[in-house]
């Protein structure tokens, strides 16, 4: 999952960022504000994740639209 965030002082990246080192959270801070680049970087992380997802998909990883049916059934139930 990616999330794209816009800062509105220094002060607050600095304490964004402080947040995110503190939890070991993976992060980009190099992606310019350039609308070109950071189309770029949203498509390639995007792209990433397909990758990632269809390679789970071919390793059987994944659930049957039965499986996600029943689950919410349970769920509504209070199970």
């Amino acid at each position: 999952m990616a999330v794209l965030v816009n800062t509105q002082s220094e002060q607050e990246e600095k304490v964004l960022l402080a947040f995110l080192d503190s939890l070991h959270y993976n992060y980009r801070s190099d992606v310019d504000d350039k609308i070109e680049n950071l189309t770029e970087a949203f498509i390639d992380q995007y792209n990433k994740e397909i990758d990632e997802a269809n390679a789970e998909i071919e390793n059987g990883n994944y659930l049957s639209h039965e499986e996600v049916e029943q689950f919410f059934q349970r769920r509504s139930n209070g199970n």
